[in-house]
C-alpha cells in the first residue's frame, strides 16, 4: 500500500512552504499571544537552506521542517509544523527522519531545537524520538518560554 503522504524538499520561501510556516505562526500566536515568543534571528531562506514539506495523497502540504546550520557547529530544527488534522498519521515522524537524514549528509553529528513550555505536544514528542533536553542556547539563553533539545546523530 503506497504510503498516504510524501516528502520532499522544497524552497522555504514556496509559496506552499510560507503557507504552512504562517500556519505555525498562528497557532503560537494563539497558544502564547501575539508578542514576539521567539527569541533571535528570523529564519530565512538563506539561513534555512534545507527544507522539507509533506504532502497527502492529494499533494496538499500538510507539514513541514527545515534545518539551520549552527555558526558553533551543528544544525538546528526550524519550522517544524505539521497540521493539525494531519497529527497523528506519522507525518511529524517521517520530516523529523528526513531532517536527520539530511544533517547527516552535510556532515552534522548533533541537532538541536527549541520549543517553547506552551507546547506540551511538541515536548513529548520530541523526547519520544530520543532528544534530550540540553541547556538553553544562542538566543534562547535567558527564554522564560523557551526548552531546548539536542540529539546526537
Amino acid at each position: 500500500m503506497p504510503s498516504p503522504f510524501t516528502i520532499a524538499r522544497e524552497p522555504f520561501d514556496a509559496p506552499d512552504s510560507a503557507a504552512l510556516r504562517q500556519a505555525q505562526r498562528d497557532e503560537l500566536d494563539a497558544r502564547y499571544g501575539r508578542d514576539d515568543h521567539e527569541p533571535g534571528e528570523v529564519p530565512t531562506a538563506a539561513s534555512v537552506p534545507v527544507f522539507f514539506v509533506a504532502r497527502d495523497a492529494d499533494g496538499r502540504a500538510i507539514g513541514c521542517g527545515g534545518l539551520r546550520p549552527l555558526a558553533d557547529g551543528g544544525a538546528e530544527i526550524k519550522r517544524m509544523y505539521v497540521d493539525p488534522a494531519a497529527r497523528g498519521t506519522g507525518v511529524a515522524t517521517a520530516l523529523l527522519r528526513a531532517i536527520e537524514d539530511a544533517a547527516r549528509s552535510l556532515g552534522e553529528t548533533r541537532l538541536l531545537l527549541e520549543t517553547g513550555d506552551g507546547q506540551p505536544d511538541a515536548i513529548r514528542f520530541y523526547e519520544r524520538e530520543g532528544y534530550t533536553p540540553i541547556p538553553l542556547f544562542g538566543p534562547y539563553v535567558g527564554s522564560a518560554l523557551s526548552r531546548c533539545y539536542a540529539r546526537d546523530l
